[in-house]
């Protein structure tokens, strides 16, 4: 391929990424448009967490139709359906057919992000080449997070909310036609061993017990809760019993035999965590204890987001003089300094410290992302490539559902404590207003400094868990280092 036709490709996939990281916060800005008008606030929860279900099921899967087609059919085949999903989600006419629509646009979003970095490194096969690629992915990603709240409001406020979903339609069909058009793949390198049917049965059997049992903690029912966690188990004990009889398993068990790749995957996980927490509670933290509005509370995101971009793209010149273990460790130190004054801070805390948190947040995240992304890449087996890549993401969809629930779990029992302990004169619902600034007007004004020490003590508690996930992140990556020297003396 001509580099013209490289950049042209690059940018088409681009456009994925962008509409990914749209998807993620444009929906969020008009839920309440959304549930007024289909009447399903009982249901609000599974808009996002349908779309998340589709998309952590497919990724892996994914990436093996590419193997045994093209990486560009799929990726097209993902985009269409990602288009169809969000076309009919603007069709919708009730709440069920939002939901089956989020889940059927899920399915073509785990192809629409996972199979670009499997495609950059087909296009990019020097490593620092792709690193600064990966930096204008993260780039792309963090202005559409930046730009959505913006574009949702002025769409529902404009329009309707359904034309939030009709924007994709355009964008989708043309990232897969200029794919289509400029992309040219190898002949004769698709696989031709059997499908693994069973593993692939297995695994979405699995995965989609065990995120939903996840998403029912704190709302669901303890019977229902443990039935699908225990399905979900059956179903990764089938999986196990599957992929060791495969001749081409869904998940190779040799990926978790390169200890270098599992420490990736681990890392992944922990980091992913630690960030989600960040870019989640922000804005509470900023709207409930500071009073702020729901724009300036947003826009504690804004530092974040170029400090990722830059992050990302300091990854490729960090490279010329550090390793990438050096590298890695300066964006865990950097992401772990980002939570210490979190934790530190009082209720009183001012507004420009979770700013300068967001900056050593979006660096160290971007840092550690890019780097690890092609470290993936790196220490997986040339035939690995693809389904590493894919589980790579699997795990960082797998940690933000986990930190979801655990920090879910660990608001409400902090939440819960608190107004035991007010006698009485403080409740649930009260609490549920604090963080709106169109509700906290309406609350006893006498009691606002109890109701956000309440608060406090729950993201206080949020942010020390974050914490304490980076420093096991440090541990590890020291650990990991140490072995790796200790294993070279030994070979040599």
């Amino acid at each position: 391929m001509s580099k013209r036709a490289i950049m042209i490709v690059t940018v088409a996939l681009l456009l994925s990424n962008a509409m990914s990281g749209l998807d993620s916060t444009i929906v969020n800005t008009a839920l309440p448009a959304i549930i007024a008008d289909l009447h399903g606030l009982q249901y609000m929860a599974w808009i996002v967490a349908s779309f998340l279900l589709g998309t952590a099921v497919s990724t892996v899967l994914w990436s093996k139709l590419g193997q045994r087609t093209s990486n560009k059919f799929a990726y097209e085949l993902a985009a269409l359906l990602f288009v169809l999903g969000s076309l009919l989600q603007g069709l919708a006419p009730n709440m069920a057919f939002l939901i089956a629509a989020r889940a059927l646009s899920g399915l073509g979003n785990g192809g629409m992000v996972s199979l670009p970095y499997i495609i950059y490194a087909d296009l990019y096969r020097d490593p620092r080449k792709r690193m600064q690629v990966l930096g204008l992915v993260s780039g792309s990603y963090s202005m559409a997070t930046i730009i959505g709240p913006l574009v949702g409001g002025y769409i529902v406020d404009t329009f309707s909310w359904h034309w939030v979903f009709y924007l994709n339609v355009p964008i989708g069909l043309l990232s897969a036609l200029v794919v289509q058009s400029f992309y040219q793949v190898a002949k004769n390198r698709q696989q031709r061993s059997p499908l693994d049917r069973s593993g692939a049965i297995a695994m979405v059997i699995g995965l989609v017990s065990l995120l939903a049992g996840i998403e029912l903690i704190g709302t669901g029912t303890l019977g229902m809760i443990v039935l699908l966690l225990a399905i979900a188990a059956a179903g990764f004990g089938w999986l196990l019993f599957a992929e060791k009889r495969a001749v081409d398993p869904i998940i190779p068990g040799r990926l978790f035999k390169n200890r270098a790749l599992v420490i990736d995957f681990a890392l992944f996980a922990l980091i992913w965590a630690a960030f989600m927490s960040f870019i989640t509670y922000s804005p509470m933290w900023a709207q409930g204890l500071l009073g702020t509005s729901a724009l300036i509370g947003g826009a504690t995101q804004i530092p974040s987001s170029f400090a990722n971009f830059f992050g990302s793209a300091s990854v490729a010149p960090m490279r010329r003089r550090l390793t990438p273990y050096r590298v890695i460790t300066i964006g865990i130190l950097t992401l772990t300094i980002a939570f210490v004054p979190l934790v530190i801070a009082g209720v009183h805390a001012p507004y420009w410290i979770l700013l300068v948190a967001g900056v050593f947040e979006g660096f160290g995240n971007g840092a550690c992302f890019t780097e690890l992304q092609v470290k993936v890449q790196t220490d997986a087996a040339a035939a690995d490539v693809p389904v590493a890549t894919s589980f790579s993401f699997l795990i960082r969809m797998l940690s933000q559902t986990f930190i979801a629930a655990i920090s879910g779990i660990v608001m409400n029992h902090a939440l819960a404590a608190g107004v035991a302990a007010s006698a009485g004169h403080i409740t649930m619902g009260m609490l549920n207003k604090l963080s709106d600034a169109s509700t906290v007007g309406s609350l006893p004004q006498r009691l606002l400094p109890e109701m956000r020490t309440i608060l406090h003590g729950g993201l206080h508690n949020i942010m020390a868990v974050s914490l304490a996930l980076m420093l096991a992140a440090w541990v590890l990556h020291i650990w990991s280092q140490r072995r790796a020297r200790v294993a070279a003396r030994t070979a040599g």
